[in-house]
């Protein structure tokens, strides 16, 4: 029997007696990451990393009944052993290690293996089953270091100091990872979106650095915000939102800006290429480093990488099919 299976409600664990990410309300839920994907209300019971706490009892309630858990603490659930290791996607993220009897699973939820200042990095662990993302997963996807992407957002928003500079970008961790990497090159403050304040103040609660924020709604109507930063997520591009900023330059940063006419075809001036998710070479070598000798891909472009993985490395590598979405398709 496999240690982790597929139900109508999510990734299941029999031994252990729970869920991982469930799609579903169930009983015991352990959570990879606060993204509303991997993170659904109803659930009766949550386990998480303790640090992701605050975000996630913005995402499913105070109310809710959650444990917060250190990374790399062993817990006993059921016939099991779980721990919690950090992935490196957003603050708090998780891998999920589930020992039974002979066999180690780890369930890497969305992770990353470059640098970022607001979160863990990626740790490696091994394992006999690794169930991985697939996001980016095609060799067109490379990223470059935050720092250097976030120079070029510094250099793009300083070349206009006429207009409003308006970057698009996720609320919860890419806005802040921006936020923390603009602190190399500048100590001006940025205006912010509603829902990107909210998460940004819960990083703060837990210790991230940051340059300082402000809500765009607290200035008055009459504020021009001429040469200004704004952020704000891509829900609110073209919206009613945007009418107190004239004659903005707009730009989106997102690992989809890899994808030549990506940008024009959304309507942005400019892109910037930043994912909160591994390149393809980073889920290659992640696999790898593992020592698996069976692999799991979800989500994204699962045929391709477990193909690959198949024919260049010998490895038991097929798709499964879950519900999560990875880097929302923009």
């Amino acid at each position: 029997m496999a240690l982790i299976t597929v139900l109508q409600e999510g990734l299941y664990c029999e031994p252990g007696g729970f869920f991982i990410d469930p799609w579903r309300p169930v009983d015991v839920a352990l959570i990879t990451h606060a993204h509303s994907d991997h993170a659904r209300s109803g659930s009766n019971r949550y386990l998480a990393t303790k640090i992701s706490e605050g975000i996630l009892r913005k995402r499913l309630g105070d109310s809710v009944n959650l444990q917060g858990v250190e990374y790399g603490k062993k817990i006993q659930l059921g016939d099991t052993w779980v721990s919690f290791h950090p992935a490196g996607h957003v603050l708090g993220s998780a891998q999920i290690r589930v020992e039974h009897q002979e066999q180690v699973w780890v369930i890497s939820g969305d992770y990353k293996r470059c640098s970022d200042p607001t979160c863990a990095p990626f740790e490696v662990v091994p394992c006999d089953t690794f169930i991985t993302e697939a996001t980016f997963g095609l060799p067109i996807y490379k990223w470059n270091s935050g720092e250097e992407t976030c120079r070029k957002i510094y250099e793009w928003w300083q070349g206009d100091s006429d207009r409003p500079s308006l970057l698009f970008c996720y609320a919860f961790g890419k806005a802040q990872r921006i936020l923390s990497e603009l602190r190399k090159f500048t100590d001006r403050p940025v205006y912010v979106h509603g829902a990107i304040h909210v998460i940004t103040e819960i990083y703060r609660e837990v210790g991230i650095e940051m340059v300082p924020t402000i809500p765009a709604s607290e200035m008055p109507r009459s504020y021009k915000f001429q040469g200004d930063l704004v952020l704000s997520p891509p829900s609110s591009h073209r919206s009613s939102w945007m009418k107190r900023f004239h004659q903005p330059q707009t730009a989106f940063a997102s690992g989809w800006m890899a994808v030549r006419g990506a940008r024009r075809r959304r309507g942005y001036e400019r892109g910037f290429v930043l994912s909160d998710h591994a390149d393809w070479r980073g889920l290659v070598n992640t696999v790898l480093h593992t020592g698996a000798k069976t692999v799991y891909v979800t989500h994204g472009q699962s045929d391709v990488l477990s193909r690959y993985l198949n024919e260049m490395y010998g490895l038991n590598a097929m798709p499964l099919r879950t519900l999560f979405e990875g880097e929302g398709d923009i």
